[in-house]
């Protein structure tokens, strides 16, 4: 195997557990962010779980976190939760997970 050959499969690894690593974040992220909302939205006990849950696969529709926000927004009263403050949660809860599950 030649130099080049070893280096674009390490090149492939690293851009793999990259991927995975991003996946993990954002499902972290749209838990926390789940949290957050089903508090908002008076859920108690096992209910926020199942809440926090279902923003998780809100995630798998689309790239992007488009569909975590609309979701978000579609459950939130919106005369109590602002738009911004939806966003801004959104990027706290990512700082979180980054801090939690990021490269050490």
């Amino acid at each position: 195997m030649t130099t080049f050959d070893e280096r674009e499969k390490q090149f492939e690894a690293k851009f793999a557990n990259d991927q995975e690593l991003k996946f993990k974040i954002e499902a972290r992220r749209d838990k926390i962010v789940g949290t957050w909302a089903a508090g908002k939205l008076g859920k108690t006990g096992g209910d926020i779980e199942a809440y926090a849950s279902t923003v998780v696969r809100a995630d798998l529709k689309e790239p992007g976190d488009q569909d975590v926000f609309e979701k978000l927004r579609a459950d939130l009263p919106e005369g109590d939760v602002s738009d911004d403050e939806i966003r801004a949660e959104m990027d706290k809860a990512l700082a979180q997970a980054e801090d939690e599950l990021g490269p050490k």
